[in-house]
């Protein structure tokens, strides 16, 4: 008999999930399998494969096409495909811990009740986490659920990174600068002395993470120091429907001048900006860059340059830069944003091997370049399913 530990990422349509070993070994991630039930509101279909990359299920689930549905129809697939193993812990991946949670917790009532308090900073997510908690609880009232928070990395940056210039009463409330992705970067400060090695590694780098939500931090000896999101999900770079970051007169002006109610706006901000706002027809990089049409060229000079921008301004912060990441989905698959980041960055010393950036690295500067950049492929599932091990062996 085997422990186990499911990993779940919920998202608006679809589930993701892993499946860890209970205990760490070492050279091991302890990855059983991984997979998605997708299609949520529409046709289900769930998928996963083993840690070798063999197909174990393809199925079109019936019934009712909800997180609860999905998550049952889980449950009972690891039941049944891994019957000599045995289920210790679901971990969640929870976008907003708020200023409460600076760790992983075992998720109680109390806990729920903080998260739901947290859902107008985090919309998009907030919900989807609460709905697979509360399924998972139904289905497995014995089970321990720990949530494992996006913010949570960035808890101790300095207090001036994570202040706004707005009364002390707001600032006192809890608005403030949160920062997310905390997972992806944790895990990138994690391996980042054996691929980089230690000198890089404490020493002075910046960490994008590129994807459908895109984010960069500045971390100093492994530590979160500044990151270009803030208060929600919605700050920072320009993401693939989110418009980053934002002169508040512009939500002034919709409010007052075009009559547009809060949650139109809220949809405006969260679904139709970004690439897919900027290009008029597509959110998906490889998309905008295998075409031609000038407003795909617009959004992708606007993704560039937004990076660039966000890339000096966190050097600054650290008071210069040895290294630069790139990682998630664009980072690590779009070789042509590596470039045109890097040939920006040649200020910061920076100098790209072409030849390296089109194998996708792990190293993709010259040999010669002041400033080193990397491409290293981020796994928050893997650091879940570590903080889950560790905090079922506290008393």
């Amino acid at each position: 008999m085997m422990d186990i530990i499911l990993v779940l990422n919920a998202g608006s349509s679809s589930i993701k999930f892993s499946l860890f070993s209970g205990a760490e070994r070492p050279g091991q991630d302890g990855l059983v399998c991984e997979g998605a039930c997708e299609g949520i509101g529409d046709e289900l279909q769930a998928h996963a494969k083993d840690k070798a990359g063999h197909l174990l299920v393809n199925e079109r689930l019936s019934g009712e096409s909800t997180h609860g549905r999905a998550l049952s129809w889980l449950l009972d697939w690891i039941e049944g495909r891994f019957p000599e193993h045995s289920l210790l812990a679901v971990g969640h991946r929870i976008v907003h811990g708020g200023s409460r949670y600076s760790a992983p917790v075992k998720i109680d009532a109390d806990v729920i009740a903080e998260l739901e308090r947290l859902v107008p900073l985090a919309p998009l997510h907030q919900p989807r986490h609460l709905q697979d908690i509360a399924a998972i609880s139904k289905l497995h009232p014995g089970l321990p659920q720990i949530g494992c928070f996006d913010t949570a990395f960035h808890h101790d940056q300095p207090r001036v990174a994570r202040q706004f210039a707005l009364p002390r009463r707001l600032t006192d409330e809890g608005v403030l600068r949160y920062g997310f992705h905390g997972l992806s970067y944790e895990y990138i400060a994690s391996v980042l002395p054996d691929i980089a090695g230690t000198n890089v590694a404490s020493g002075r780098v910046v960490v994008a993470h590129l994807g459908a939500g895109a984010s960069m931090c500045a971390l100093k000896d492994g530590r979160s120091i500044a990151t270009t999101m803030g208060f929600t999900a919605l700050d920072g770079l320009m993401m693939s429907r989110r418009c980053g970051a934002l002169d508040p007169g512009v939500v002034l002006y919709l409010l007052q001048e075009k009559g547009m109610a809060a949650a139109d706006i809220s949809d405006l901000l969260y679904k139709a900006s970004g690439l897919l706002g900027v290009s008029g027809f597509s959110d998906d990089m490889k998309t905008l860059l295998a075409s031609e049409a000038p407003h795909a060229r617009e959004a992708i000079d606007l993704f560039v340059y937004r990076i660039s921008i966000e890339l000096g301004a966190l050097a600054a912060t650290l008071g210069g830069l040895d290294a630069v990441v790139f990682t998630a989905g664009i980072g690590e698959h779009a070789p042509e944003i590596r470039r045109r980041v890097c040939e920006q960055a040649s200020w910061l010393g920076l100098q790209i091997n072409a030849s390296a950036n089109a194998a996708g690295g792990p190293r993709i500067s010259t040999s010669s370049s002041k400033t080193s950049a990397w491409v290293i492929p981020t796994n928050e599932e893997l650091m879940i399913a570590r903080h889950c091990r560790r905090l079922l062996q506290e008393p």
